[in-house]
């Protein structure tokens, strides 16, 4: 994967956010990296790179959440990559989108209450397996690093009653993982290269439905 790397000043100007978004981020930042030995929140490879590897690249899908938009839930959230960061830029343009994080690590989920809780963001953290939950009602759904294409599929048909979009983070196998759903799956997409990876792509799915 061909990262590129920003400061903190190009950072702002592509997020396009206030110095006080940049000071939040920033604290998420630091309370990872303090809390990353103990509790594995991240790959120790990426420590020296989570502005672009993590906060740059879960910030660049928010332009695909409709500001309208009630709940959003990021699946399978661990550290908090896209959720907090997304909910980090909700704050700063005023959308008032609640951000549910599911997390089964207990400790995980009292980082993210911290993380919530320090910097004053719109989130619920659940300590809850997203498999074992039903009848869910959300307007967008997002996931990264989370499951193959086609678990997800199945996961967000089968335990939400309804949403208005999916957006998933695909690797370089992300054209071909959608080939093989497409013959299983019927569903709209738009793509988009990710800008942290010439490899990667950005996928906003909608009308997911088991072809009969």
């Amino acid at each position: 994967m061909a990262l590129k790397s920003q400061n903190h000043e190009e950072l702002m100007k592509l997020l396009q956010v206030s110095r006080e978004t940049i000071r939040s981020l920033n604290i998420y930042e630091a309370l990872l990296l303090e809390n990353n030995r103990k509790l594995n929140l991240i790959s120790k490879s990426t420590e020296n790179i989570i502005k672009t590897r993590h906060i740059l690249d879960s910030a660049q899908i928010i332009d695909f959440i409709d500001k309208n938009s009630k709940i959003c839930v990021d699946l399978g959230t661990g550290a908090g990559f896209p959720g907090i960061v997304l909910s980090i830029l909700f704050k700063e343009r005023k959308f008032p989108i609640r951000l549910d994080l599911y997390e089964k690590s207990p400790k995980k989920c009292q980082f993210l209450s911290k993380i919530a809780k320090k910097l004053d963001l719109n989130v619920l953290v659940l300590e809850k397996n997203i498999l074992e939950q039903k009848n869910l009602m959300v307007d967008t759904i997002v996931a990264r690093a989370f499951k193959p294409i086609q678990s997800i599929f199945k996961i967000v048909t089968e335990n939400f009653n309804n949403f208005e979009n999916l957006i998933l983070f695909s690797g370089k196998n992300g054209k071909q993982a959608l080939l093989d759903a497409s013959k299983v799956w019927e569903f709209e997409y738009k793509e988009r290269k990710s800008v942290t990876s010439d490899d990667s792509l950005i996928l906003n799915i909608k009308k997911i439905r088991k072809k009969i």
